[in-house]
Parts: structure tokens; C-alpha cells; sequence
């Protein structure tokens, strides 16, 4: 007689971690093709400054917690959380400031609480909203889409600027960030929100900004598209499942469309909201977070509805130009009341006794 062995009926796949998070960070190789193409090379060093200091501390705190550095290396999870928040901040932002935040992601986000699984929140949106109430100004520094700015910047420039403030002919990253005929301002939500608080309409703000001159923005809309599409092969390949991207998404349309019906004037557009910012790599590669979200599918996509929600409602009436970061921490915290609810119930429990 021979015994068959096979996985449990909980378990759906047989990837380990180290897997899945090959998979994630391979799918981000086309936002991030394109973030150099649109926003210039300084991406690559902040993702190089990000592994460096991310996987720096972890060893660090891993050791002091008397565990083996090269097996909590192994899973690639800080990996993850490296490449995501180095595509999250302005490109060119100074050094100590990725430095920064992927200490907090991985010393207090991430160790303090346990390690690998026991996170509450998402590393990688932590560190970006320590970063953004701490640091406004670097934060909200975005480089302009080439197609605007006076010069492209390659690799030795942006070292320079990252490193220096200032480019090797003496420029510094304000001056740089201004266009050819003077625009100043980086990105579509933030031109959209200074021209509505100055109660402009949307339209005389789209025509008075170069930056409009595409779906989502010079840059924003292709950028989109192209976590988009890997996020859609994280699908297919069944990395992640679909509720939370799709919750994500329409939490966020829907509510942009009833808007943008009745007040066309001064709200902004849902091709603006989707293609724009943070969305589609929000959707995607961040509200999915295992360990942070929730667990049924049910759940989940209660869980992307109300990020999706409050990054409109963020957007629309907040001090914020975009709210992906502060809407997946808000849903994190949520996450053990959407689970209560949400849960299947056990074979034999739900009849009445």
C-alpha cells in the first residue's frame, strides 16, 4: 500500500516567501523602468541606498535578537520594502531621507514587532509617512517629467544632487525643477489641489498646466500603467488575489464619479484619480501586503474598498495632495474589526441550535 502525501486543504500554494517576494519585486521592473525614463536615474540610488541601509539594519537589530542574519535575509521581504519605498519618495531626494525612513520601516515597523508576520502596519508606508510629516519639503520635491524639464538627469547627476544638493555645474534640485516656461509644480494632484484651494476651476487649472498634457499626467499616466500591468501578472500568476486591487479602485471611483457628475467644475477627474500618483502601485504592490491586510477574501476587499475610500476622501478634502500612504495605515488598523466580521464560518457552526 502506498500513502499519497499532500498539502493540507488550507494551504492554496506551495511558494515560499522568498518566492513570492521574487515575483513582487520582478513585476515592479517596468514602474520602475519607466520612473528612470520620466523622472531620471536618481531612482536607481535610492533603491541601491535603500537596500544598503535596510538590510544594514536589520542585520543589526537581527543580531541583537540573537537570531541568524542570513536566514532573515533570505525571505527578500526587505527587499521588498526597499524597493517600494524608494520609488515612493522624489527621486532625487537627499540621501539621509531614504536613509531614515528605512530605519524606521525596518527597526520599528518591522523587528520591534517581531519580525517577519508580526508587523501590524506596512513597512513601507510607515516609513513613508514619517518621512512626509517629517520632512515636507524634500518630500513634495518631485522632479519634473522630462518631456518638461530643462535638462535630463543621468546617473552622475543625480549622485550629485542626492548626495550634495547640487549638480555638478552648480545647480541646485529647485532650480532644476523649474520648466522651460517656468512650472514649478511636479505633480498633476498637486497642481490640482493648489488650484482648487485658490478656487480656480479644474479646467482653467488643465489649461494653465503643461504638466495635463496627457491621460494622468506627463509621466503620472504612463507610470500608472506600467505597475498596472505588473500588478496585473501578480494576479495572473496568483500572488496576489484580486479583491484588493479591485477594491482599491472602485472604493476610489466611484465616489471620484459622483463627484465629478454633479460638480464637474471642482473635483477632480477619475482618470486624474486613477492614473495618477500612487494609485495603481498602491492598488497593486502595497495595499497587498499579507501580513497587514486582511485575511478572507470577503475581507480584503472590504479592506481595498476603504482605502480606496479614504484615498478620495484624502485627495478631495485633505491637507494632502495624494493619501495612499495614510489610507493603508488607516485600513491597517482596521484590519482585526474587518477580520471579525468578515470571516467564513466554520463547517457546523452556522445553523442555529
Amino acid at each position: 500500500m502506498t500513502f499519497k502525501l499532500a498539502a493540507s486543504p488550507h494551504t492554496h500554494q506551495k511558494r515560499s516567501t522568498q518566492q513570492v517576494m521574487r515575483w513582487v519585486y520582478l513585476c515592479m521592473i517596468p514602474g520602475i523602468i519607466l520612473h528612470h525614463y520620466f523622472f531620471g536615474a536618481g531612482v536607481w540610488l535610492q533603491m541601491l541606498l535603500a537596500l544598503i541601509v535596510g538590510l544594514s539594519a536589520e542585520a543589526i537589530a537581527v543580531k541583537l535578537r540573537g537570531r541568524s542574519i542570513r536566514t532573515v535575509w533570505r525571505d527578500h521581504t526587505t527587499v521588498v520594502t526597499a524597493l517600494l519605498l524608494a520609488v515612493s519618495i522624489p527621486s532625487l531626494a537627499p540621501w539621509w531621507v531614504i536613509s531614515i525612513g528605512m530605519i524606521f520601516a525596518i527597526v520599528v515597523v518591522k523587528q520591534v514587532y517581531g519580525g517577519v508576520g508580526q508587523n501590524l502596519f506596512n513597512p513601507a508606508m510607515a516609513g513613508y509617512v514619517v518621512l512626509l510629516i517629517s520632512f515636507p519639503v524634500q518630500m513634495s520635491s518631485w522632479p519634473l517629467a522630462t518631456e518638461l524639464a530643462q535638462q535630463r538627469v543621468d546617473l552622475s547627476t543625480a549622485a550629485s544632487l542626492i548626495f550634495s544638493g547640487y549638480t555638478p555645474a552648480g545647480y541646485s534640485l529647485e532650480q532644476l525643477r523649474m520648466g522651460v516656461d517656468g512650472l514649478t509644480m511636479a505633480t498633476p494632484l498637486d497642481a490640482l489641489r493648489n488650484g482648487l484651494t485658490a478656487q480656480f476651476t479644474t479646467p482653467e487649472i488643465f489649461a494653465s498646466q503643461a504638466i495635463f498634457g496627457a491621460v494622468g499626467g506627463i509621466g503620472w499616466g504612463w507610470l500608472n500603467l506600467a505597475w498596472l500591468a505588473g500588478g496585473l501578472i501578480l494576479v495572473q500568476q496568483r500572488i496576489i488575489s484580486w479583491h484588493i486591487p479591485v477594491g482599491v479602485l472602485l472604493g476610489l471611483a466611484v465616489p471620484a464619479a459622483i463627484f465629478q457628475l454633479f460638480n464637474p467644475d471642482t473635483s477632480i477627474p477619475v482618470s486624474i484619480h486613477l492614473l495618477s500618483g500612487a494609485t495603481m502601485l498602491g492598488a497593486f504592490f502595497i495595499a497587498t501586503d499579507p501580513v497587514s491586510a486582511a485575511t478572507s477574501n470577503r475581507g480584503r476587499l472590504w479592506f481595498g474598498l476603504l482605502i480606496g475610500v479614504l484615498v478620495f476622501i484624502i485627495r478631495s478634502f485633505g491637507g494632502y495632495p495624494d493619501g495612499m500612504a495614510f489610507a493603508v495605515l488607516l485600513a491597517n488598523m482596521c484590519v482585526p474589526i474587518i477580520d471579525k466580521y468578515t470571516q467564513p464560518i466554520a463547517y457546523g457552526h452556522g445553523g442555529k441550535s
